[in-house]
């Protein structure tokens, strides 16, 4: 028996295996798109549903089946009322997707608007003195330093972390720590530096900075409680009272990933169209 490859890549056997990757991709989609909402305990009903009515087929429960079959033929529109709020969003996110160079720029504005929130943060805490941590996580973990601090898996904005380290509040002592953008943890411990090069007049927040960077590659940013200046370190490094103009330029460069290549001309022009209407 001669093996013919040509047999196996025929046109219809790519389209059997392409349509099987679309409806995985789609359903993975769907899921992750419901994940964490009431919708995955509806999902789970309608899953049961389809388990019944298969179980009922094979053991030839007419009546069931019936039943069943009747419930099916109008989950269409039951699903379509009770999901209205998920199928909205991800209608809304799918508008929002360039269709040319969407992760490059997606990826470039988020981080743009995270500096955004940071420096809104940094800011209000420097002109009031009010004392803050902050760590931003880069290619080296800190499962272990977040396991100290208490979870918050939030957004970042600014509002956040000046409530965060609002004196006398319950988790304004210890170090926010970022990772991919989100708020891991907040009051979490991290290393104190032994190192005499740190100037004497710097608290302990500063000498956790320094730990902190000393064993990871993190960024740290601290703001002075008693003179409101700016602080970043990193890989051991002391950047102290930094100007806005100063740590604005760090982030940027070190956190703002850079855009490989201008679109084209029609590009631009189609996602001008693609984004028509949508606003700011």
């Amino acid at each position: 028996m001669n093996f013919n490859l040509s047999n196996i890549l025929t046109w219809n056997n790519l389209a059997v295996i392409l349509d099987i990757l679309i409806i995985w991709y789609l359903v993975y989609r769907l899921i992750m798109l419901i994940k964490g909402t009431k919708a995955v305990q509806l999902a789970k009903g309608i899953v049961l549903i389809f388990l019944v009515r298969i179980i009922a087929g094979l053991l030839h429960l007419n009546a069931l089946t019936y039943i069943v079959d009747q419930i099916v033929s109008w989950s269409v529109v039951g699903i379509i009322v009770i999901f209205q709020p998920e199928i909205r969003r991800g209608l809304e996110k799918l508008g929002r997707t360039p269709l040319f160079g969407g992760r490059e720029g997606n990826a470039h504005d988020e981080s743009v608007k995270f500096i955004n929130e940071l420096d809104k943060a940094i800011q209000y805490m420097s002109k009031r003195r009010i004392g803050a941590l902050i760590t931003i996580q880069q290619e080296t973990g800190l499962d272990d330093y977040i396991e100290t601090g208490i979870k918050l898996d939030a957004d970042v904005t600014g509002e956040l972390l000046i409530n965060i380290f609002i004196p006398n509040t319950p988790l304004h002592d210890g170090a926010v720590i970022i990772n991919k953008n989100r708020i891991a943890v907040a009051a979490a411990y991290l290393p104190l530096s032994d190192s005499t090069m740190i100037p004497k007049r710097l608290g302990t927040r500063h000498r956790a900075a320094v730990g902190i960077s000393e064993v990871t590659d993190a960024i740290t940013i601290v703001v002075s409680e008693e003179t409101g200046g700016v602080t970043i370190t990193r890989n051991g490094r002391l950047l102290l009272d930094m100007t806005r103009e100063e740590y604005m330029k760090y982030l940027t460069a070190e956190l703002v990933p850079k855009k490989e290549k201008e679109n084209r001309w029609y590009q631009r022009l189609f996602n001008k169209i693609w984004k028509w209407g949508a606003g700011k």
